[in-house]
């Protein structure tokens, strides 16, 4: 018990420090957690760049932000992927507030096509020895071959007061070899859209190059001819910043380097940073998995197939509900993948005219049908323009034949439960062998097929004959006797 002013503030004086301990500790452990400049977050991409791909980067940039990180290393090694994808990373790069350094690492690794890129965008272009970057044109697979059409070639210009020899006439050659030269570059190479496609990539990358202070000229080389160089090379000629061994080789060379972070000049300071590694977690694997173009496929056709059969039987409650999932799964998957719509409502048709044939033959006019549709769909149902993403062909031909092959063989069973004998109901009844169980002239019972009937008779019967149906009249067999229809 406190007694006396004496006590009062001895106890205030205790609460008072007691606060003031605990206060302290709230703001060390609030600086701890909010220390800046002292980390380097690394994420790594060693895949095709996909929506997967963007995902993991975006929600990597974000931590990276609300930890105050000095800086973020990725760590690439792609041979490309989606252009939608690529440039949704590159938004974030640029917009990030903490400078990003792309590192193509470890030896051996490349950043191709939309990896190169990524490199251009990057605050800092750094290479492992014995990386590569490059091969930049857009590809589009599938579709037809390019058929020029035949030119004519162009009459020469001559000029009226052209000399044809003496040093003018060589001038003049000059000028027209020259001027040959400029025109047949200028050509397009491809058709209107690949064209289009190809200078909308070297206007990207020549903005890039130029936002970042690197090469212009081997940008545009890379997209126009696919050009692919080392790490000592692209160090050479501007493209890249720093050549580093390892993590802390380049953490030492990017020390004091000056970057524009979001039109913000900044002075990097990357001695004795902690490194910390935000690796995939189980959303970015799972949206890895199901958005390859053939796991997206096959989860499609799953799903038709599941639902297809819970319809035809219902009760089995597994096929349902199978196909439920995986259908949610592919529909979820195809909302971030570039479908070509026209492809899926092939293959939707190309179902629904193999499963018609089934129920109403049509001699295979539908079920032929269906399988083209189904093949044509499968084929163009990505649209993979500017990317090495698309379904397998030697799946689509797998499916297709083995969808194919499910048809004819339900089609087949049809047909032939048609020629078959009637083997259930009342006309099942006529032909068929009894035996009679009293005599009878008219009216009688006979025994058949485990059951005793009323039975017809225009001739006598008498007990234990063999009688034949030859008509069924109501609930009445009219019957003969065997013996009697033989003779």
């Amino acid at each position: 018990m406190v007694n006396g002013p004496q006590g009062i503030t001895k106890s205030l004086f205790r609460c008072l420090s007691l606060l003031l301990v605990i206060l302290g500790a709230a703001l060390l452990v609030n600086a701890q957690d909010n220390r800046t400049d002292r980390t380097a977050v690394i994420l790594n991409v060693a895949d095709a760049i996909s929506p997967a791909t963007w995902d993991y980067i975006h929600r990597g940039l974000e931590k990276a932000r609300d930890r105050n990180a000095a800086v973020v290393i990725l760590r690439l090694d792609t041979p490309g992927g989606l252009d939608t994808a690529m440039r949704k990373i590159i938004q974030d790069i640029i917009a990030s507030p903490v400078p990003v350094i792309v590192y193509v690492s470890p030896s051996g690794a490349r950043a191709a096509s939309a990896g190169t890129y990524m490199m251009y965008a990057s605050h800092i272009a750094a290479m492992a020895p014995g990386t590569n970057l490059g091969a930049a044109t857009p590809v589009q697979l599938g579709g037809v071959p390019d058929i020029q059409p035949p030119t004519m070639p162009e009459p020469e210009e001559v000029a009226p007061d052209e000399e044809k020899d003496g040093e003018n006439g060589e001038k003049d050659k000059d000028k027209k070899a020259a001027k040959d030269k400029e025109k047949q570059a200028a050509k397009p190479t491809g058709d209107a859209m690949q064209q289009k496609v190809l200078n909308d990539s070297i206007a990207y990358i020549r903005s890039l190059a130029e936002m970042r202070g690197r090469n212009v000229e081997w940008a545009e080389q890379a997209v126009r001819e696919a050009s692919s160089i080392s790490a000592d090379k692209a160090l050479q000629l501007g493209v890249i910043d720093v050549v580093a061994t390892d993590i802390d080789d380049l953490l030492e060379q990017a020390d004091g380097w000056q970057v524009n972070v979001n039109g913000i000049d900044r002075t990097l300071d990357t001695g004795s940073l902690v490194v910390e590694r935000i690796e995939p977690d189980w959303r970015n694997e799972l949206l890895a998995v199901i958005t390859n173009p053939n796991v997206a496929y096959i989860l499609m056709l799953l799903g038709i197939y599941g639902l297809f059969f819970e319809f035809v039987n219902p009760g089995f409650v597994l096929p349902g509900v199978t196909g439920a999932i995986c259908l949610l799964l592919a529909l979820y998957a195809l909302q971030v993948l570039p479908v070509n719509y026209a492809g899926l409502g092939l293959i939707l048709l190309g179902i629904i005219f193999m499963v018609a044939e089934i129920f109403a033959p049509s001699f295979g006019a539908l079920g032929i049908g269906g399988v083209i549709s189904f093949v044509v769909g499968s084929v163009i149902l990505f649209d993979t323009e500017g990317s090495n993403m698309q379904v397998a062909i030697p799946l689509i031909i797998v499916v297709s034949a083995v969808t194919a092959g499910f048809i004819l063989v339900a089609v087949r069973l049809v047909f032939s439960s048609h020629r078959k004998p009637v083997v259930t109901g009342s006309e099942e009844m006529i032909g068929s062998i009894g035996e009679a169980l009293q005599d009878f002239d008219g009216k009688g019972r006979i025994h058949i097929h485990g059951e005793t009937w009323q039975a017809f008779a225009e001739q006598p019967v008498k007990q234990g004959d063999k009688v034949k149906v030859t008509e069924l009249d109501g609930l009445v067999l009219k019957v003969a006797p065997i013996e009697e229809e033989v003779q």
